[in-house]
């Protein structure tokens, strides 16, 4: 079981944050959100207001196996401000453990320099702030220990392919089939 954080600020991605989360916790994987506003409720893009897990500061990344970064405006320019976010970013990367970012935040990989030299995608417009990467314009896209994702769309196969990333094609498969994702793709 891989142990994976997601990192809410007030004004993330609803789907971008909770799609990965339920699918993750779905297939058997330890996901914590961990608000970095300072108070356990994090206000959403449009208007939502969730509890996360815990605080930022109360969480050893240590241990971290995956660093999950969502989407939306202005949550992912509040992920870029906070100084423990990009410092945890860079030792996961440092370690060679993998860090997903979806939609505009891919921003953040970019402009701490991780994104050099890499394959990435991200919401359509934000590709100049992939510094040193070619961008793909891919739902998802893996390079390394690196994992964007395109935008809300995305988040489903986004999410099933961190999945992938810590089980079987089996599980990951059994999962879609349960959750009518490959009637919706047309393979079932």
């Amino acid at each position: 079981m891989a142990k994976i954080y997601e990192f809410l600020a007030d004004g993330f991605e609803e789907i971008e944050a909770l799609a990965p989360v339920d699918i993750l916790r779905r297939g058997n994987q330890e996901v914590v959100t961990l608000s970095v506003t300072g108070a356990l409720w994090v206000k959403s893009s449009h208007g939502i207001t969730i509890k996360a897990d815990m605080l930022f500061e109360e969480a050893d990344l240590s241990d971290a196996d995956m660093l999950l970064l969502p989407g939306g405006m202005p949550g992912s320019v509040n992920l870029n401000a906070h100084e423990g976010v990009r410092q945890a970013l860079i030792a996961q990367d440092d370690r060679g453990r993998r860090i997903g970012a979806i939609c505009a935040a891919p921003m953040v990989l970019g402009g701490l320099g991780l994104l050099q030299g890499r394959r990435a995608t991200c919401s359509p417009g934000f590709e100049t702030y992939l510094t040193g990467a070619e961008y793909t314009h891919e739902l998802f896209t893996i390079d390394g220990n690196i994992i964007t994702g395109e935008g809300p769309a995305a988040s489903l196969p986004y999410a099933y392919e961190i999945l992938r990333m810590w089980t079987d094609d089996d599980t990951v498969r059994t999962l879609q089939h349960k959750m009518q994702y490959l009637h919706l793709t047309g393979e079932e």
